[in-house]
């Protein structure tokens, strides 16, 4: 399994904490699915009186990694001071990076991005870019700093599943050696076995567990979804091909007349 900053994880799925309908639920969902990081939100965690504390102690007490991000974000400014802010609450290198530049799609301001991302790497930070599968935007994230791609596979909350397969194909053939995580738009577990058999190294997801009728049994499924897919990558999956191939081989047939 790939190393993100040098950390090894204990399942490439990583799942969000927001939009849970209880504290409890949410907890049993991780449980359920084995996910190896947890990702929160600093809004999650502010208020008077601190008092996303106590839902801080709930993530802490699951006892797996958590990578805290800046959901919301749509300048470099606010992006780079709530990466502050989150490293010193959570305590952690690490930080989900969203500079977001169009409020209907969320999708990723890309130039805004790569300037919030060299701001933060030169400041030590460890940071996980959500962007797009656009080859050149990788390579000036990774200028930046990154060590770790995030493209998304559709729209945040949209559930659409991996917009641009080839695309997405092409980036894991262009940057082999980089850690790439597919970030939004996970709908199904199929979608999440999908990334992994294209060679993901890991999802990214939060809606289509939380808000699925049954949380916990979500989650189950995309843990089990995300193992199938990598073990199925690791087994070298066969090539396919536009002609029919029998599986039960001509020699010693019968031929009768």
């Amino acid at each position: 399994m790939a190393l993100f900053y040098g950390q090894e994880l204990s399942s490439p799925l990583m799942l969000g904490t927001a939009l849970y309908p209880s504290p409890a639920i949410m907890v049993e969902a991780f449980r359920a699915s084995g996910a190896g990081v947890a990702t929160v939100s600093l809004r999650r965690e502010s208020g008077a009186g601190r008092s996303g504390q106590a839902f801080w102690s709930i993530v802490r007490e699951m006892g797996i990694p958590v990578l805290p991000n800046t959901a919301g974000c749509h300048t470099v400014k606010e992006a780079v001071t709530t990466a502050r802010m989150a490293r010193e609450l959570f305590g952690t290198r690490w930080i989900k990076l969203e500079v977001i530049g169009h409020t209907d799609t969320l999708q990723p301001d890309v130039f805004g991005l790569v300037e919030a991302a060299g701001i933060l790497c030169d400041e030590g930070f460890e940071v996980f870019p959500y962007t797009t599968e656009d080859l050149i935007v990788g390579e000036r994230l990774l200028d930046a700093g990154c060590k770790v791609l995030m493209p998304w596979g559709a729209p945040i909350g949209s559930g659409l599943g991996l917009n641009n397969l080839q695309g997405l194909r092409t980036m894991r053939a262009q940057f082999p050696d980089v850690p790439l995580v597919i970030d939004a738009g996970i709908g199904l577990p199929s979608h999440a076995a999908q990334a992994m058999e294209i060679g993901f190294d890991a999802v990214l997801l939060n809606t289509a567990v939380a808000k699925a009728g049954d949380p916990v049994a979500m989650a189950r499924a995309f843990g089990l979804a995300v193992a199938a897919g990598r073990a199925a990558h690791i087994a070298d999956p066969m090539e396919p091909s536009d002609m029919a191939s029998p599986s039960t081989p001509l020699i010693g047939k019968a031929f009768l007349e």
